[in-house]
């Protein structure tokens, strides 16, 4: 039984869903509980199989509640996704910190939260933010100016970028979603999104935001987690610094510099260097950064041979920057 068509079935959550899985015959027991819904398998069943091949034409993976390598810290929300769209490689659940705020920031709080990011990335940490305009933007920018990670998890589908003008910073990092394939952005979506930011990360700092900011909502969802949140203050007459100075108020860590973050996290000391690539492992490395591929395909792609494709990926794994992966196919480590 495609547990992915299971997953598309009306009124199938991730609840029901596991419940099913864990029959012996998943398909008998949808037949017993949910009789109404077996006539709508085979569509499922289609739209299952366009999925996949979609995600695969586009370099993207689908990660299953069901999988070992579905995150941890999003299978313990109360409500977590039946299945995620991944580009890329997600970060260890121990180092990755979000990084979240305002649209509308003021050039200090932009400033800041460029800053923020790249000390953080530097510091061994991985930069998770939301891809939106304003501080979200920053983060993403600041941790890859440092050579570091970040992830950026959408409010729409990865074939949806949004908004649009961000879509040469997403080709330069990973990227998350669990709205299929085709889906645009939408109010209610972004709620969504903000509690897959929360449960991925160890913990939530908000740089400037409005009390009625979708920032505060990822900072409630990390609490409910008990995460930590951290948060920016701000002018108390500037509207704009109304929610982190409440976060603060109501009892997250002030950070003042990224130093702060740092220290109270425990990144201090545990910065990580670099390695030094030469130019076509550096080619390599951002294709495999892209999603997970044969080496014939990679080969293809940098317009050189298998063999010395295999060469770069075995110095890649030795500088602990790839892996070999089921199926003969290559990632990030």
């Amino acid at each position: 039984m495609d547990p992915l068509a299971l997953a598309l079935l009306p009124g199938i959550g991730p609840k029901r869903l596991q419940e099913l899985l864990e029959e012996p015959d998943p398909r008998a027991a949808l037949e017993e509980r949910f009789p109404q819904l077996l006539e709508k398998l085979p569509e499922a069943l289609g739209q299952a199989e366009a999925e996949r091949q979609r995600a695969k034409r586009l370099g993207l993976r689908i990660l299953g509640l069901w999988e070992e390598g579905f995150p941890e810290g999003l299978r313990r929300l109360p409500q977590p996704p039946t299945h995620l769209y991944l580009k890329g490689a997600l970060p260890e659940e121990g180092e990755a910190v979000a990084i979240v705020g305002t649209r509308r920031a003021a050039p200090w709080a932009l400033s800041f939260a460029r800053r923020l990011a790249r000390a953080l990335a530097e510091a061994g940490a991985a930069v998770v933010s939301g891809l939106a305009r304003g501080i979200d933007r920053e983060a993403h920018l600041g941790a890859l100016e440092a050579g570091g990670r970040t992830l950026g998890v959408l409010g729409s589908a990865l074939d949806r970028i949004y908004p649009p003008e961000h879509r040469p910073l997403a080709e330069r990092m990973d990227l998350l979603s669990e709205f299929p394939l085709g889906t645009g952005p939408k109010p209610e979506h972004f709620p969504r999104r903000n509690r897959l930011i929360a449960g991925l990360s160890r913990a939530v700092i908000v740089v400037e935001a409005p009390l009625a900011s979708g920032a505060l909502i990822t900072a409630r969802y990390a609490l409910e987690l008990g995460k930590e949140v951290l948060a920016v203050p701000g002018r108390p007459t500037d509207p704009g610094s109304q929610g982190a100075n409440r976060l603060i108020q109501d009892g997250a860590y002030p950070v003042l510099a990224p130093e702060d973050a740092l220290s109270y996290l425990g990144f201090s000391g545990r910065r990580k260097e670099a390695p030094e690539l030469s130019p076509e492992e550096a080619q390599l490395y951002e294709l495999l950064r892209q999603g997970e591929a044969l080496p014939e395909h990679l080969a293809e792609a940098l317009g050189l041979s298998p063999e010395a494709v295999l060469a770069l990926l075995t110095l890649l794994e030795l500088k602990g920057l790839a892996q070999a992966l089921p199926g003969g196919r290559y990632g990030v480590a």
